[in-house]
């Protein structure tokens, strides 16, 4: 999507302040684009299938890639491998990186904008299963990347998807911002609207039209506010070694596929290397309006299971931007919510008596 300049990006924000200040939904993205009028595919080869002349893009996790993945090196081993140990460590290195499943990115960077997706994951057990919707520039700024993430992490059979959102500015991936939250929907059943709003001031995630978390660019973070261009990503890939109760719960692939669906994919911002974007800078973003923060403040307080504020095993003391109030009792030192934790406790009673397994 090309820049058209200052009133451009003026009007985008004025769009988003009208919203904040009458409560009404979140600003359209704009005209949702054709994969080929707006993407590239990443990695995954036939695990990438467009629907819908375009608009619609399924991305799937499975065995086979990796298996298959095996059949190619293992015709071209006289030429590459010259022991037997380097082609067994070889083709599993191979057989590992094709199971990380698909993605796909924008073909181009933006500095600001609002960028979503209507999203429906994959069903059944998932434990494992990593499905992430992102904005990066580790592709060009390797050790002082910018990344703004969804992810949503699967779970066995009968829990539910959990939600964790993430910011990182300059590199700073030693100071996690990691969040985590249960949905209040069934995010398998039908497609859900994500969406990341990043100004120069504030990012804020929001779940078709509630927001979920805002952060503020505060003088104390600096560099850590993300501030380069970025490219927005989605992938589908194992996460078998964190994803689910800390690794203890892997991909099952006797219920792959696992397929995650996209549509509606939007990218309303500033696409960098047109001369318009260098010349534009976003007005400061609009506070939210009072029925929005108390909407948000209402999602927190009922679906957040972690939070990385209120982690003082992790922060003994919290990071800058973090303002932490009498909410704080709600969480154990772990930064786990306390209620998240005894849904855990109870869970495992349950599994002592033969109950369908439970994971967080």
């Amino acid at each position: 999507m090309a820049c058209s300049g200052m009133a451009f990006l003026a009007a985008f924000v004025a769009a988003a302040a009208a919203a904040a200040a009458t409560g009404e939904p979140l600003p359209s993205a704009g005209m949702p684009l054709s994969f080929g009028e707006g993407y590239t595919q990443l990695f995954g080869d036939s695990n990438l299938a467009l629907h819908g002349d375009g608009k619609r893009v399924h991305i799937s996790l499975d065995e086979r890639t990796g298996l298959s993945a095996l059949a190619v090196l293992a015709r071209s081993i006289d030429a590459v491998f010259s022991t037997a140990l380097d082609l067994l460590v070889n083709l599993i290195a191979v057989a590992l990186f094709h199971r990380a499943g698909a993605g796909f990115a924008s073909q181009g960077a933006y500095l600001h904008g609002l960028f979503s997706a209507r999203i429906k994951l994959p069903a059944d057990h998932t434990a494992g299963v990593v499905v992430a919707f992102y904005m990066s520039n580790g592709d060009v700024y390797e050790r002082t990347h910018d990344e703004l993430d969804f992810e949503f992490l699967g779970n066995v059979r009968g829990r539910e998807w959990r939600v964790q959102t993430n910011v990182y500015g300059n590199g700073s991936t030693a100071a996690g911002r990691e969040e985590r939250y249960g949905l209040w929907f069934d995010p398998t059943e039908d497609f859900h609207r994500y969406a990341i709003l990043w100004s120069s001031d504030r990012i804020i995630f929001y779940v078709d039209e509630t927001p979920i978390r805002e952060v503020v660019r505060t003088e104390a973070m600096g560099a850590q506010f993300p501030s380069k261009p970025m490219s927005l990503y989605a992938t589908i890939w194992d996460g078998s070694s964190w994803a689910t109760s800390g690794g203890r719960y892997k991909v099952d692939y006797k219920y792959a596929p696992y397929v995650a669906e996209f549509a509606d994919l939007a990218l309303r911002g500033c696409a960098i290397g047109r001369q318009a974007c260098k010349e534009m800078e976003p007005e400061p973003g609009s506070a939210m309006s009072p029925a929005q923060r108390s909407a948000m403040d209402a999602f927190r307080a009922r679906h957040m299971t972690y939070g990385y504020c209120y982690d003082r095993l992790r922060y003994p003391a919290p990071l800058p931007e973090c303002s932490v109030g009498p909410e704080a009792a709600a969480f154990l030192p772990s930064g786990d919510a306390r209620a998240a934790a005894a849904s855990r406790r109870r869970g495992r009673r349950h599994r002592t008596r033969g109950a369908a397994d439970s994971a967080v």
